[in-house]
């Protein structure tokens, strides 16, 4: 029994493999650093995470849901700060997972996490776009949409065609269940790309390899000085939430996918972090974990995080006897690898179901997807909160007035629900509509909660009320005079 598990994890370790192998070097081409480092990030996630508790069948390395940001930081600080800027990152997820704050992740808005994946995907897409046709990407989202408008122009009809035919490819043998499971659709894709090009001479560009070791570059004491930049901390505390935010999301999914054990967030986010930590000592990309390694390792019959570790091993292996090998990939192939990715990325069967029930969440999740676009992923992202945020106040803060009538007793209203600032105009119309003619009771012990704008308006309103009682009653007793 314990040989056939070794077995099912050797078999799975190369089924992970020869998945993460064309989408680590697809990763780190569209987030503009050398190909070397998305292998490099890969390798980590196998020898050093796959070694930690957490969770124990789900795969980490480089992931298209951070390549937005990874170009963003990389345009802006140069590819020798990313070093630092990852390290610190997995400091911080370090932080988090040992205050316990993991479990947190789970509470942010479903609406949020879409709407990020939405974002991303929208961004990805639309920058991959120009590596199908080997032209150079604007910059920023919207200057990348914009573009596209005169991009027909400009393509490289060959490029266009074999970064097209990697996507057909991909749809095709993706849906022929039997073949992708033996061998992965990103592979055979980006395989026959490079085969074909290489045995017709097509002139397309192709990745250009500078050796593992050389493409690796430690953080030096001027890159830490930088870590006082407001910029740069905004950077790493984007690349840190973000980066926690998809691997525990990717984690509640996987438990989802086997009945073994479940995941320890808190020490998975820790995991996580001394990952990231360590692929920031070697100036890589930073590393989530990432749910299409991890279905695919599940789909190939994985028992034990023995085949995460492998696919590592396996990794390291070819990045050092055979590196050469990726100088016949062409950059439109991973480029359709990128939009094939970018598209899963957008969540169109979740937009369908909160449609029919939740429409509400739709706004949300639109208006995260549009900030990212419009702004980065970080300001979207802390747009989409907020929104998600207030969504829920006005939500919650339901305030509804029942009044009584006693004959001459007067009037008793009661004021039930949450009274807050979002209901208080509702609240006082209803309250300003009562007559100056009767006594009114006004009982609050049916409110669940009250906050200080609602409590200070009840206040005065009771003293307007005071007022404009006694006014009616002396210019009544005017008017009999």
């Amino acid at each position: 029994m314990r040989h056939g598990v070794q077995k099912a994890d050797l078999f799975a370790s190369f089924v992970v493999f020869l998945v993460a192998l064309p989408l680590c070097v697809g990763v780190a081409v569209a987030s503009g650093v050398p190909a070397e480092l998305g292998l490099v990030t890969g390798i980590v996630g196998g020898l050093v995470v796959g070694v930690l508790p957490g969770s124990s069948l789900q795969v980490s390395g480089p992931a298209a849901g951070l390549t937005v940001l990874v170009h963003e930081a990389v345009q802006r600080y140069g590819v020798t700060a990313l070093g630092v800027l990852v390290l610190a990152a997995g400091l911080v997820q370090l932080g988090l997972g040992a205050l316990r704050l993991g479990r947190w992740f789970r509470a942010v808005s479903a609406a949020v996490v879409h709407g990020m994946l939405a974002g991303i995907g929208l961004v990805l897409v639309a920058g991959q776009v120009y590596a199908l046709g080997d032209v150079g990407a604007p910059e920023g989202g919207l200057g990348k949409f914009a573009g596209l408008v005169s991009l027909p122009g400009r393509v490289d009809p060959v490029a266009l065609s074999v970064g097209g035919a990697t996507m057909v490819v991909l749809v095709v043998w993706g849906r022929w269940r039997r073949g992708a499971r033996l061998v992965p659709a990103p592979l055979v894709a980006v395989a026959l790309a490079a085969g074909v090009t290489w045995v017709f001479d097509l002139e397309v560009r192709r990745l250009r390899v500078q050796g593992l070791w050389d493409a690796v570059r430690v953080p030096e004491a001027a890159d830490l000085g930088r870590l006082t930049e407001v910029g740069v901390i905004g950077t790493v505390v984007a690349f840190a939430l973000i980066a926690s935010a998809e691997s525990l999301f990717s984690a509640a999914a996987v438990d989802r996918l086997h009945d073994g054990r479940r995941t320890d967030y808190d020490r998975e986010l820790m995991a996580q972090g001394v990952g990231n930590a360590v692929c920031g000592v070697l100036g890589a990309l930073p590393m989530t974990a990432v749910i299409v390694r991890s279905a695919a390792n599940l789909r190939a019959g994985a028992r034990t995080k023995a085949s995460r570790v492998l696919h590592g091993v396996w990794l390291l292996l070819f990045a050092a006897v055979v590196p050469g090998v990726l100088e016949v990939i062409p950059v439109a192939a991973l480029a359709g690898l990128l939009v094939y990715a970018g598209c899963k990325l957008v969540p169109v069967r979740e937009v369908r179901t909160l449609w029919r029930g939740h429409r509400g969440e739709v706004v949300v999740l639109g208006v995260t997807a549009g900030a990212i676009v419009v702004g980065n992923l970080f300001e979207g992202v802390l747009v989409g909160l907020a929104l998600a945020v207030a969504k829920t106040a006005w939500e919650i803060s339901h305030v509804h007035v029942e009044t009584e009538d006693r004959g001459d007793a007067g009037l008793v209203v009661r004021v039930l629900g949450h009274a807050t600032f979002l209901r208080l105009p509702k609240l006082l119309d209803a309250l300003d509509a009562l007559p100056l003619d009767r006594e009114v009771r006004l009982e609050l012990g049916g409110l669940r909660h009250v906050d200080h704008a609602c409590a200070a308006a009840l206040e005065g309103w009771a003293a307007a009320r005071e007022q404009r009682v006694a006014q009616a009653e002396r210019a009544e007793r005017l008017r009999a005079g």
